[in-house]
């Protein structure tokens, strides 16, 4: 009897084990599931986004660049919603796998509890045929081993009520788990009927692209027209942020020269008025000194100078206002440069809505067969009337109008400058601060429906793709 309670012990300590394993087991599988779950959320939004963009756009009798862009980036984000329901179907065949697992252990379990518990009921009956449990306690040779005896019968009892506990929790562990892998199939089922929805979709956005390139094909001239312009309007902007950058660099050199030039005036003359007191002072000495010598009485006003501790050099004299201001601005700038540079990768976007239509850098044409294009920031495409705001803390330094850009702002970070172009209107002017995600103007729309925005990002002179600086989307 006490080599049961011993293999009984051992078993309910492995079905413990298990109880205790199967939970960090499905933890872990939940955060999976989690991660899972944002992502496609965040890209269902994505979808809708570019799918309201695209609808204006599609609206319009002639297709266009910015039509094909968007469906460009409908079908990424189409397709990359059908990678996640592949991933979300092998999440729950690994969920199910892990339930099946589960449930096997449980069952196996089960069932040597109760083997163990039949033997245990089996063994006690034969015992109470041969030995009364009463005759058991009372056949002990002293007191201490009646105490034995009684504890050992009160341990097999409790051996007894734990199994059937065990076997009870297994049991309806054993029902959730089966209950739960009912759920999964009929969710994976789910599943593979959106995945065969949304790959109905891809295949039709697919035939419209081709049916928009297949129309933008016809207006080859048309299409470099529109480039010709459009390069044209690319290196009038790249002249003014130029100009801009110089025209700062030149008064920021100007400034600091005219500071210089004063600090080295007061220190002159700071220098002058020593040397003045100092010959004061000797002068006066020479007086007393000569006064004693000859039997004379000094001069008093000399012997007070005389014996007048010697005064410390005076201090430079305060700047002026404007100088004050200037110096404290050079600070701000440096600060400020400083904290943008610590905010890359987590900058907010100018626009709430919308997606990178064009990336920073040099590219094949969309269509034109050996033509590239190259832009300097990055083209957001997003909705009529969106707001545009400042990504930071800034100074706008230039309100500007640029045939083919539309309405231009640029706005000085410290050494850097963002500049936001192709705006409808503008609702700012040049020397106001502005802070971040303060509207500064709407997105222009152009004759084509197309409602974009050029955004680029400077370091002095150098252009900076703007895509490392956003926050991710």
């Amino acid at each position: 009897m006490q080599s049961q309670l011993v293999r009984s012990a051992a078993v309910s300590a492995c079905c413990l084990l298990l109880l205790l394993v199967t939970p960090m087991m499905a933890q872990q599988t939940q955060r999976s599931r989690q991660a899972l779950e944002r992502e496609k959320k965040q890209n269902l939004e994505k979808m809708g986004q570019i799918r309201s963009i695209l609808t204006k756009t599609a609206s319009e009798k002639e297709a266009s660049l910015g039509q094909l862009k968007a469906l460009d980036q409908q079908i990424q984000t189409q397709s990359q919603q059908i990678s996640l329901m592949n991933k979300d179907l092998r999440l729950t065949e690994e969920e199910i796998a892990e339930l099946r697992q589960a449930s096997q252990k449980l069952t196996n379990d089960l069932s040597k509890l109760k083997v163990e518990y039949g033997s245990m009921i089996y063994t006690a009956d034969r015992r109470r045929q041969q030995v009364n449990p009463l005759g058991f306690l009372f056949a002990s040779d002293n007191f201490n081993q009646l105490v034995a005896r009684y504890r050992y019968l009160g341990q097999y009892s409790d051996a007894r009520r734990s199994q059937v506990r065990q076997m009870n929790v297994i049991q309806g562990d054993l029902t959730d788990k089966e209950r739960a892998t009912q759920r999964k199939r009929k969710q994976q089922k789910g599943t593979l009927q959106d995945k065969v929805g949304e790959s109905k979709k891809l295949e039709t956005l697919k035939q419209e692209k081709n049916q928009v390139v297949e129309q933008l094909s016809k207006k080859e001239v048309e299409l470099r027209t529109e480039l010709a312009e459009s390069r044209r309007a690319i290196g009038q902007l790249e002249t003014l942020i130029t100009r801009l950058i110089a025209r700062e660099a030149k008064e920021r050199a100007e400034r600091e020269a005219r500071e210089r030039a004063a600090r080295l005036a007061r220190e002159r003359l700071a220098r002058q008025e020593a040397a003045r007191r100092a010959a004061e002072r000797k002068r006066a000495e020479e007086q007393v000194a000569a006064a004693e010598k000859a039997g004379k009485q000094p001069d008093p006003e000399a012997v007070a100078k005389v014996e007048r501790p010697a005064e410390p050099e005076p201090e430079a004299p305060a700047p002026t206002p404007d100088e004050r201001r200037n110096t404290s601005l050079n600070n701000e700038e440096t600060a400020l440069a400083s904290s943008f540079t610590a905010s890359r990768a987590r900058l907010p976007w100018p626009v709430s809505k919308g997606f990178v239509s064009d990336h920073f850098g040099r590219r094949a044409h969309a269509l034109l067969k050996g033509i590239y294009v190259e832009n300097q920031g990055v083209t957001i495409q997003t909705t009529a009337g969106e707001s545009v705001r400042s990504v930071y803390d800034g100074i706008v330094q230039d309100v500007t109008n640029i045939p083919g850009m539309n309405n231009v702002v640029a706005i000085q970070h410290g050494t850097y400058f963002t500049v936001y172009a192709k705006l409808r209107s503008v609702q700012v002017r040049a020397g106001q601060r502005v802070k971040a995600r303060e509207s500064i103007g709407t997105v222009a729309t152009d004759k084509n429906g197309v409602s974009e925005m050029q955004f680029q990002i400077w370091k002095e002179f150098t252009k900076l793709n703007p895509e490392s600086w956003l926050s991710p989307r």
